[in-house]
């Protein structure tokens, strides 16, 4: 199976965040499991799957319709953690790396997005 996907810096990097965050949730209070924690995970899992769905596609706007899916999975993301931070489920500090996080693949997949020469 050819992977192109794995090829990407966006990729990667919003691997990392994935994971990130499901490390940081894991904190979460029990009774959020089937809510927020859950909404964060999905929309987490959401970049790199669109990242990889995309690079998978045949053509230059294929990819980036999905890259496009993958930064509103990151303002969703954004959204749900900021939301995090006001509960007090999430620190600071843990903040601040995975909002670095977030903005490094908003600039990744915005810089695929115009090397594919579409709008973004």
């Amino acid at each position: 199976m050819n992977k192109p996907h794995k090829k990407l810096d966006a990729w990667t990097t919003a691997i990392e965040l994935a994971q990130q965050i499901y490390q940081k949730t894991d904190s979460f209070p029990s009774k959020e499991q089937y809510g927020l924690t859950n909404q964060i995970r999905r929309a987490a899992i959401s970049i790199p799957s669109n990242i990889a769905e995309g690079a998978a596609r045949q053509t230059k706007r294929e990819f980036a319709q999905f890259l496009h899916i993958a930064k509103g999975s990151l303002s969703e993301l954004d959204t749900q953690l900021e939301l995090s931070v006001r509960l007090k489920y999430l620190g600071s500090r843990e903040w601040t790396t995975l909002n670095d996080l977030l903005e490094r693949v908003d600039k990744m997949i915005s810089g695929l997005i115009r090397h594919l020469g579409a709008k973004s």
